[in-house]
């Protein structure tokens, strides 16, 4: 079977990461051939050229919507044959519209990747309209979108728990990053107004003020300074701000408790990355309560869900998680379950055969 991926990069970012693993696991399976066209040359992902999948880069020349775009994936198609197209984003999914027409081709489309409010992209019903599949990785993303219940489905993250079979001493990472308290705090997640840093930095002060066993770490791409420059000097040693990280697996592993707050009112979390490698770690998680992250969050099972906006309610859930080793340790151990059982990259890829090769035999356009 041929599929033809098409997505704007390989940026560092859950929906790529996504993609690579499901491109990783489709060249290993065999009986697949598989062809990679992207808009913008930015790969962050090495392992993708280890896989020999051909790579087309047909960038946009400066216009937001480059009507060469069309024609240049058209081109690749038709030379290509493709069984199914699987889009990964609006614009891509725009451009791909004409091809599917034109040769025929199926179009699976899987550009919900979060639960936004009121996001409604450029020509998304035409998209919808257009698209024989529509996948999610929630259902509140599904619901989000208003995307038609007739053809869409939701495949949830799927986490490799290979990637943490080889984590570096824990030691040496407390090193590192100067981590010197028994508990840490830790929130992975870029420094852009979806995040709300704010509530946790002022939970992390609240928190400091009380007690001095613990630290808190933040690690995302993105500015940090304006969150940094409200850590009072007595607190800087123990409220720490990183860019993103190689390996970051192995900085999580230190963490007591994984934390991701969410400003709702410019983002809805799909099903957050973050917080699935926390569980699979076997770390308890705390989360704003909105979006996928409640389909991924039994509350006072694996963790808490906490009220936007809200770090009295998140502090009190931390404190709680710390004063409480052995529940925490339980629910660490229910998360890992959870994400063993629900979200493994096996159940991931198998849903992704299953909605490709549905496709398999030529159908009517929509």
């Amino acid at each position: 079977m041929k599929i033809l991926f098409f997505t704007e990069n390989l940026r560092a970012g859950g929906k790529e990461r996504r993609i690579i693993e499901l491109l990783k696991f489709l060249k290993h399976q065999g009986g697949f051939q598989i062809e990679l066209v992207i808009t913008r040359t930015e790969i962050h992902y090495s392992e993708f050229f280890n896989l020999g999948i051909p790579l087309h880069v047909i960038e946009r020349k400066g216009l937001k919507k480059d009507p060469r775009l069309f024609f240049s994936f058209y081109r690749i198609a038709k030379r290509f044959k493709p069984d199914v197209i699987n889009t990964w984003g609006n614009m891509v999914s725009v451009y791909a519209i004409p091809t599917k027409f034109l040769l025929g081709i199926p179009l699976v489309n899987s550009q919900i990747v979060d639960a936004a409010p009121n996001k409604f992209p450029l020509g998304k019903n035409v998209v919808f309209h257009f698209s024989n599949r529509i996948l999610s990785n929630s259902k509140a993303g599904l619901v989000a979108y208003k995307a038609p219940v007739y053809k869409s489905r939701v495949i949830y993250n799927g986490f490799d728990f290979k990637r943490i079979q080889n984590l570096q001493n824990p030691e040496s990472i407390r090193a590192t990053f100067k981590i010197t308290t028994p508990k840490v705090i830790g929130m992975v997640a870029s420094y852009l107004p979806n995040k709300d840093h704010d509530t946790f930095v002022t939970s992390a002060l609240n928190i400091c003020s009380q007690r001095s066993d613990v630290s808190f770490i933040c690690l995302g791409d993105g500015d940090f300074n304006a969150y940094q420059k409200r850590i009072p000097e007595n607190f800087k040693s123990r409220i720490l701000f990183f860019k993103k990280q190689e390996g970051v697996e192995s900085i999580m592993d230190v963490c007591s408790i994984g934390v991701l707050t969410t400003n709702i009112r410019e983002h809805g979390e799909g099903i957050s990355n973050a917080l699935v490698e926390f569980m699979a770690l076997g770390k308890p998680v705390v989360a704003t309560e909105f979006g996928g992250t409640v389909e991924l969050i039994e509350d006072g099972q694996v963790g808490f869900l906490v009220p936007a906006f809200d770090p009295l309610k998140l502090s009190e859930k931390i404190r709680w998680l710390l004063d409480h080793p052995e529940e925490s340790k339980k629910m660490g151990a229910a998360g890992r379950n959870v994400i063993s059982k629900n979200f493994s990259l096996e159940k991931m890829m198998s849903s992704y055969i299953e909605e490709f090769t549905s496709f398999s035999k030529p159908i009517l356009a929509s």
